[in-house]
């Protein structure tokens, strides 16, 4: 099967909220451009440094990710996805 970027996105909080470690392949395998794209890898950043986990496959293009997640921490925490949606947000509430 195909893991889509929603599948990514549940998959890492859950791995990080349990502590459970998780390796996710085929991401996006059946898109005409597979693998994470530069929203992805800006989430699961995002949830590496929420967990101080260690994260690999963290790349545009990865087809496979693999996370460990250690404790988490609270703190500020700021991302731009860079997405259209997003930069649209930003214009708008600004």
């Amino acid at each position: 099967m195909e893991g889509g970027g929603q599948i990514l996105r549940i998959s890492s909080a859950l791995s990080a909220i349990l502590g459970i470690p998780v390796k996710i392949s085929n991401i996006r395998a059946g898109r005409s451009t597979p693998g994470l794209r530069p929203q992805h890898v800006t989430s699961l950043k995002l949830v590496k440094d929420l967990s101080n986990g260690v994260l690999d496959g963290d790349f545009v293009g990865s087809t496979e990710i693999t996370f460990v997640p250690g404790d988490m921490r609270g703190g500020e925490f700021s991302v731009d996805t860079k997405t259209a949606g997003y930069s649209h947000y930003l214009q708008r509430h600004s």
